[in-house]
C-alpha cells in the first residue's frame, strides 16, 4: 500500500458515516417501496454532492468508493455457485455463456462506432451481459484509473438499473407476444434482464416454474463474472505494461481479484455453512451499496450529464442485442 492509499480512522470517519447513513436510507426506501437499492443510493449520494467539497468528508468518501468497493467485490466470490445451474444442460449453458461474451464484444465494438471509448464499452457490455450494477462495479475496480472512469461507472450503474427495471415490466409481455412456453419464458428472462432482483421479480410474476428457471439461468450469468473480470484485468495489465515500465513501476495483479478467485474456488469445492455464505452475501451487497453511494456523493450530476447521448444509445443497443440474441436462439429451437 502506497502513501496515497493509506487511510486513518479519524480521517475517514466522517465520510464513511455519511455513506453509511445514506446507504441505510437507500435500503429503507428499497425495502418499503421495492425500488432498486443501488439506484436509490446513487440518487441520494448525488443529492448530497455538495458535502464532498468539504475536506472533512473527502478521505472517507474515497475509502468507501475505493478499498471498501474492492473488498466487497472480493466477497462476491463466496456467493457464486455454478452447481445450481448444471441442471440446464450443456446446450443451454453454452448458449448463455456465448451470449454474455457476444454482448461484451458487441459493447466494445458498438462503443468504438459511437466514439464512446473502450472502457465505457467494457463497463456497459459487462453490466448488460452479466449482472447489472454489481458487474459494473467489479469491472470498474479492474479497470485502470482515469479521469473519466468515475463518470462512466456512475452512468453505467444508473443506466443499467433503469433499463433493467423497464425490462422487468416489458420482457414478460414480449415473451407472451412471441408465444414462449413457461420454460422458454424463464430462460429468456434469466438470460436477458440485467439485475438479479429484476430477474426474480419478472420471473415469479409469470409463474413459480418460470421464476425458478429464470433464477438458475441468472446465476450462470453471474458466475461469468469470474473469468470476465480476470480477462479484463489481465488485458489492462498488458496494455499498461509498457507505460508502467517507462516509469519504473511494476504492474501488479489486483489483490481484490485474487481474493475473489480464492473465495469462488472455496465456495465451489468446500461445503460451507449456509449461514456463512448468506451472511457474506449480505455483507458484499451492503459494501457495494456503500461504495456506490459514496461514489454518488463524490460525483457531480452535471459531470454525468456531460457524457452526452451516445452512451445512452450504447447501453440501449447492448440491451436490445442481448434480448434479440436469446429470443432468436429460442425461436430457432437451439435451446
Amino acid at each position: 500500500m502506497n502513501q496515497a492509499d493509506q487511510f486513518w480512522p479519524r480521517d475517514i470517519a466522517a465520510g464513511v458515516a455519511l455513506s453509511v447513513v445514506l446507504s441505510l436510507a437507500a435500503y429503507a426506501i428499497s425495502y418499503r417501496y421495492g425500488a432498486p437499492a443501488m439506484l436509490m443510493g446513487l440518487l441520494l449520494g448525488l443529492s448530497c454532492h455538495f458535502l464532498s467539497e468539504s475536506d472533512r468528508f473527502t478521505q472517507g468518501l474515497v475509502w468507501a468508493s475505493g478499498p471498501c468497493l474492492r473488498f466487497g467485490v472480493a466477497l462476491l466470490g463466496l456467493r457464486l455457485s455454478v452447481g445450481e445451474v448444471a441442471i440446464l444442460g450443456w446446450p443451454a449453458v453454452m448458449a448463455v455463456c456465448a451470449a454474455v461474451f457476444m454482448t461484451l464484444a458487441f459493447g466494445v465494438l458498438w462503443a468504438r462506432v459511437l466514439g464512446c471509448g473502450r472502457d465505457l464499452g467494457l463497463l456497459t457490455g459487462g453490466a448488460v451481459g452479466i449482472c447489472g450494477a454489481s458487474a459494473a462495479m467489479a469491472i470498474s475496480a479492474a479497470l485502470p484509473e482515469s479521469e473519466t472512469k468515475q463518470r462512466y461507472t456512475l452512468f453505467t450503474v444508473i443506466g443499467v438499473t433503469t433499463f433493467s427495471t423497464a425490462a422487468m415490466v416489458f420482457y414478460p409481455i414480449a415473451g407472451d407476444w412471441l408465444q414462449f412456453s413457461s420454460t422458454d419464458m424463464g430462460f429468456f428472462i434469466g438470460a436477458t434482464i440485467h439485475d438479479v432482483a429484476q430477474v426474480v421479480g419478472a420471473g415469479y410474476s409469470v409463474s413459480l416454474e418460470t421464476g425458478d428457471l429464470a433464477t438458475f439461468v441468472k446465476l450462470l450469468r453471474v458466475a461469468m463474472l469470474v473469468p470476465i473480470v480476470m480477462a479484463i484485468a489481465f488485458l489492462c495489465r498488458i496494455s499498461l505494461r509498457a507505460h508502467e515500465a517507462r516509469q519504473s513501476s511494476p504492474v501488479s495483479f489486483p489483490i481484490f481479484l485474487l481474493g475473489f478467485i480464492a473465495l469462488f474456488l472455496l465456495n465451489n469445492t468446500v461445503a460451507l455453512p449456509g449461514a456463512l455464505t448468506q451472511g457474506v452475501a449480505h455483507l458484499a451487497t451492503g459494501l457495494l451499496l456503500l461504495a456506490v453511494t459514496a461514489l454518488g456523493v463524490r460525483t457531480s450530476l452535471s459531470e454525468v450529464a456531460s457524457i452526452g447521448w451516445r452512451p445512452i444509445i450504447l447501453l440501449g443497443g447492448e440491451t436490445l442485442f442481448l434480448a434479440a440474441t436469446i429470443a432468436g436462439l429460442l425461436l430457432l429451437g437451439i435451446v
